[in-house]
């Protein structure tokens, strides 16, 4: 009889055990990165959102409100005191798809004071845009009335 070769059921068995274990944590780690970058992902569309929302609140001419309250009525800063969208909405008041898991708030007020400029001819703009997973943005902008 010639010596065998092969391997023995116990050392088949450690293989695979070894294997496995390694296996679990190159996918742990996988996964916690996805959650990370899903996470990333979420904060920079926040970041985004009240971006946008900034940018067309400043973009209106200084001046008192007026009582519209229908967004694609607003046409001053002042205007946009106190609104709350729940689900991002385009100028027109239409909803953005995929976007409705977000709630966005704005405030505006006379803010800081400016060196040389009076508080009624300056507002401060906070957009707060917050998400049901806890992310939370908040862009803040300044509107002056020009000589």
């Amino acid at each position: 009889m010639g010596a065998q070769r092969g391997f023995t059921l116990i050392e088949v068995i450690v293989s695979i055990v070894v294997l496995a274990i390694a296996v679990a944590g190159v996918v742990g780690g996988l996964s916690a990165i996805a959650v990370r970058s899903a996470n990333a992902m979420v904060n920079e569309q926040a970041v985004a959102i009240a971006s946008s929302y900034l940018n067309e609140v400043l973009q209106k001419p200084f001046g008192a409100p007026d009582g519209k309250v229908v967004r694609s009525q607003l046409d001053v800063v002042d205007d946009y005191a106190g609104l709350v969208d729940v689900g991002v909405h385009d100028q027109t008041g239409a909803a953005v798809p995929g976007l409705g898991q977000y709630t966005v708030t704005v405030q505006v007020g006379a803010g800081a004071a400016f060196a040389g400029v009076p508080a009624a001819q300056r507002r401060e703009v906070d957009v707060t845009v917050s998400n049901a997973s806890g992310v939370l943005a908040v862009l803040s902008g300044y509107r002056t009335l020009y000589p």
